[in-house]
């Protein structure tokens, strides 16, 4: 059975010695129920991981840490998943799953048909909320690196901002000519970043596709199918995954 695997924002080294943070000692005590001496997974989110063995002094809990292990889950080539706003809390099961099947970065994008609005404290909060999600995706699934997930910026200012070689935009439309499946085989040799755009329920707006169209965004379709917005993310990512050979 895996061991337990906790983030934490430290700097470790090999011997050292630390304190679990509050989160951190609360999860593993009080959740899982871990006793002095366990055997846990500890990683910084900056690659690789320790092996450690909890120590517990009353209400604090430490732990020792043994080598390093330079083990990484990563995809070889980097997603990042732009998804519109869904509606509700839709957007915390969006987050889980990219990160569990590779994203390295999640883009939340208020679309002209968005549901969800944020502004403010509340914007802010929810942000934070998003990022947490994407921290225990990671401890779940294995990886050593945090996904990043942005403030909610707009399609406009996500399609106008320079990107770098090597990228391929591609945008999921139900409607397009292209399969995804298609796209891939074509591809030649992979690119080395991918940004998936994905639309909320009520899909993109005319002017969306325009601007998408302007600033050279593929348009794929999965299948014949129409999936739902906190899906295709995870679909579209899963699909590339195996049609590339990243996983």
């Amino acid at each position: 059975m895996p061991l337990p695997r906790f983030h934490v924002d430290l700097s470790l080294q090999p011997g050292a010695r630390l304190a679990l943070p509050d989160s951190v000692a609360h999860h593993a005590l009080r959740v899982l129920r871990l006793r002095e001496g366990d055997e846990v997974v500890l990683f910084d989110g900056r690659g690789g991981q320790y092996s450690a063995r909890l120590e517990i002094q009353g209400k604090q809990a430490y732990a020792q840490l043994g080598a390093y292990d330079p083990r990484e889950a990563e995809l070889p080539g980097r997603v990042i998943l732009a998804q519109a706003l869904p509606s509700g809390d839709k957007m915390d099961w969006v987050v889980e799953k990219a990160v569990e099947v590779g994203a390295a970065a999640i883009q939340p994008l208020a679309a002209a048909r968005s549901v969800l609005r944020l502004s403010g404290e509340r914007l802010e909060k929810r942000v934070q909320h998003w990022r947490r999600v994407a921290i225990a995706a990671s401890e779940q699934c294995g990886r050593n690196r945090i996904a990043d997930v942005g403030a909610p910026i707009t399609p406009q200012q996500w399609l106008e901002r320079p990107v770098e070689d090597g990228t391929v935009r591609l945008l999921c439309d139900p409607d397009a000519e292209l399969r995804l499946t298609e796209w891939a085989a074509g591809v030649g040799t992979p690119p080395t970043t991918i940004e998936l755009l994905v639309g909320p329920e009520g899909g993109w707006s005319n002017e969306e596709y325009a601007l998408a169209r302007e600033h050279g965004v593929c348009m794929v379709r999965f299948g014949d199918r129409i999936l739902r917005t906190e899906t295709a993310g995870t679909a579209l990512i899963s699909a590339l995954s195996a049609k590339l050979g990243w996983v």
